[in-house]
């Protein structure tokens, strides 16, 4: 589960009922035509408590542009139910009622505002949803075979969450009921897909039950990311597993001194069963390790060391997502229930400015998006060159505190390179001195 606390907002009790109407909800405005290739993501993540003084749909409508500004194509929001009150974290992933919004982020109206405003500056939309386990004051709780009990006949809590009832996956029932209730979300506010907490929990067939039936919703493409790392994921139909493995692994990477070559050992890993079109979503920070573990500025080496881990990210085999306020060098992690710390937007514009110089030159190259990767790593720096048809990228980037030299792959000297953000001609002798957490990135 994502978050292990968090306040919540109080709805009134005429919205507490579940709804499971037997006709489909209406279809809300246009289905979104522009959905992005998924290769060709450039993901952001909104954390609405934190995000804005005002902590709710309207104070995500009012920085749409500045998102857009830094090359995002694909808009991701935490959870948007009312948070369950019974035995209860304040977790936002303690879901009480699948068809209702916290009202302390808004309406039904506001959310649609929303998707519209993302939509209309020709980004997409996508909604977490917790579809492992309910809060238990969910009103499908009535429906005792709906969850897994005890040798006693208890409802089971989940895994170690004693705050949410772990759903039973056996009932046709109740996964005919969870695929509608996605479906309402697709409809009534015009979503571009789903961001699956805990996707490893539920079982594969599931989620590709799900994934199908979604899936034919007429004149929507939809997106579905699984907050998890098994290769089944990628066989019931994902196009996303989330980058645990790579995250650790960086961490160990710049605290331990571990070796950067491992990076190619999780490459492998994480790819099993992915297709071409399938990809991880990886990062340097979201709203778990944020607030349990800090800052990227922390945890990779300042603003420099951060961004040259974040180079890695967008170029090498991933699909990157940036959580807000990483773009503008948040010192300080956002910390759980996410209430009292704030994003202050004017810090660094520097490093905002070069969030937008690498994301550009991600979105501007198809050999970056979608190029064949080959890795020449040593144990300090992370170099690979990307090639697709007659063009290629060779990325450099070193992620150690301390200046290193690397020797030059004597297959590619012969090429005719270019500096990628500039254009400017480089030429590579068979050495290169790289400064501390010095990226650098060619073309030709």
């Amino acid at each position: 589960m994502a978050v292990t606390a968090m306040l919540a907002g109080i709805i009134p009790a005429t919205a507490m009922a579940q709804t499971s109407p037997d006709q489909d909800p209406p279809q809300y405005g246009i289905p979104f035509k522009n959905v992005p290739d998924s290769r060709d993501v450039s993901m952001y993540q909104v954390n609405m408590r934190s995000f804005s003084k005002e902590g709710n749909f309207k104070g995500v409508i009012a920085r749409l542009d500045s998102i857009k500004a830094l090359g995002i194509n694909v808009v991701y929001i935490l959870p948007i139910y009312p948070v369950g009150v019974l035995k209860a974290q304040g977790s936002p992933y303690s879901v009480k009622d699948y068809r209702q919004i916290n009202t302390e982020f808004g309406t039904l109206h506001d959310l649609r505002a929303l998707v519209d405003g993302v939509h209309k500056r020709k980004m997409a939309i996508i909604i977490d949803w917790v579809g492992n386990h309910t809060s238990w004051d969910n009103p499908w709780i009535v429906n005792k075979d709906w969850y897994e009990q005890d040798s006693t006949g208890n409802i089971k809590h989940a895994q170690t969450w004693h705050d949410v009832a772990q759903l039973n996956f056996k009932n046709n029932e109740m996964r005919l009921t969870m695929i509608k209730d996605m479906k309402y979300w697709v409809l009534t506010a015009n979503i571009d897909g789903f961001r699956c907490d805990y996707a490893d929990g539920p079982p594969a067939d599931f989620w590709k039950q799900a994934i199908d039936t979604l899936r034919n919703i007429p004149a929507h493409k939809l997106l579905f990311l699984a907050e998890g790392s098994r290769g089944k994921n990628f066989n019931a139909g994902f196009d996303y597993n989330f980058g645990f493995r790579f995250f650790e692994n960086l961490k160990e990477i710049y605290k331990d001194g571990k070796t950067v070559k491992s990076i190619d050992t999780i490459n492998i890993k994480d790819y099993t069963n992915a297709t071409d079109r399938q990809q991880m979503v990886r990062y340097i920070t979201n709203h778990d390790v944020n607030s349990s573990d800090g800052s990227p500025i922390r945890l990779f080496g300042g603003k420099k060391g951060s961004m040259a881990a974040f180079v890695v990210v967008a170029y090498m085999k991933s699909v990157p997502m940036i959580y807000d306020g990483q773009e503008v060098g948040t010192p300080y992690p956002l910390v759980f229930p996410f209430t009292s710390s704030k994003i202050d937007w004017s810090l660094n514009p520097d490093v905002t400015a070069e969030y937008k110089k690498v994301i550009a030159f991600r979105n501007s190259s198809e050999t970056i998006r979608r190029g064949e990767l080959t890795s020449y790593s040593s144990d300090d720096v992370c170099a690979f060159i990307k090639q697709l048809s007659r063009k290629s990228v060779f990325v450099l980037s070193n992620l150690r505190n301390t200046t290193v030299r690397y020797t030059i792959p004597s297959n590619l000297l012969g090429y005719e390179w270019k500096d990628g953000f500039t254009g400017g001609k480089s030429k590579l002798s068979s050495t290169i001195t790289l400064t501390p957490y010095q990226y650098i990135v060619l073309k030709n």
